[in-house]
């Protein structure tokens, strides 16, 4: 019985020729095609990176180069397991988006290696048609008002700032001096369009209030990655 699965562990079977290889690796290189496509149009600005997106097409050849090695061989899959175990990735992922498009070049990667180019084209064109979906899906920016000046000031500018956007702009940061105050509101990007469209903030601000400064900053989930 021992010797039955010893035999069985280092056996290799179904060995491929050149041709299966080649082809695999032809397969696997059309559907990295294919991913680096949609990477390159669901992602824009600074959230896209070119050296990540060619990361992602040679990700997928080597998973197929690696399904390759190992084959049907049950003890040589164990030790690759093994042997990669010890690797630690510790890339910084721009965007959470990212982790899918790795898992999927991995997916591809064992598809092409064992053969199996129908399941590639399936999945590939699912997920393909719903990262293009989801890729227009936008992050909803964000105002950071941020007014300075004496305490009398900042106490009227904090009255006119209630009572023109209410409770959707939330003091995130109140820094105070001797001298002087800074408050900073963070406020939605609707909500701040919505009442810029009716007058200006700022303005209003240095006419009723009186402040020293008054910034207007936008801040983002690409810049703030």
């Amino acid at each position: 019985m021992k010797e039955q699965l010893m035999n069985y562990l280092v056996t290799t079977t179904g060995a491929l020729t050149l041709e299966d290889i080649l082809l695999n690796f032809v397969a696997a290189a059309v559907i990295a095609a294919v991913i680096f496509f949609s990477y390159r149009i669901s992602h824009s600005g600074a959230v896209y990176s070119p050296r990540f997106n060619v990361s992602l097409v040679m990700l997928t050849l080597v998973t197929t180069l690696v399904m390759n090695v190992i084959g049907n061989n049950v003890a040589l899959s164990l030790g690759m397991v093994g042997a990669l175990s010890i690797v630690r990735f510790r890339t910084p992922i721009k965007d959470s988006r990212d982790t899918a498009y790795i898992f999927w070049c991995i997916a591809v990667g064992i598809c092409c290696g064992v053969s199996e180019y129908m399941i590639a084209a399936v999945g590939t064109a699912v997920i393909f048609g719903l990262m293009l979906l989801f890729g227009l899906v936008k992050t909803n920016d964000r105002y950071l008002l941020v007014v300075r000046g004496d305490a009398d000031a900042i106490r009227k500018s904090m009255g006119l700032i209630a009572e023109v956007y209410g409770r959707k702009a939330k003091l995130r940061v109140r820094n105070t001096t001797a001298e002087s105050e800074e408050c900073i509101y963070e406020i939605p990007e609707t909500v701040f369009m919505k009442h810029k469209n009716k007058g200006d903030i700022v303005a209003n601000l240095y006419t009723n209030a009186g402040p020293t400064a008054v910034n207007v900053v936008c801040q983002n989930e690409e810049i703030g990655r």
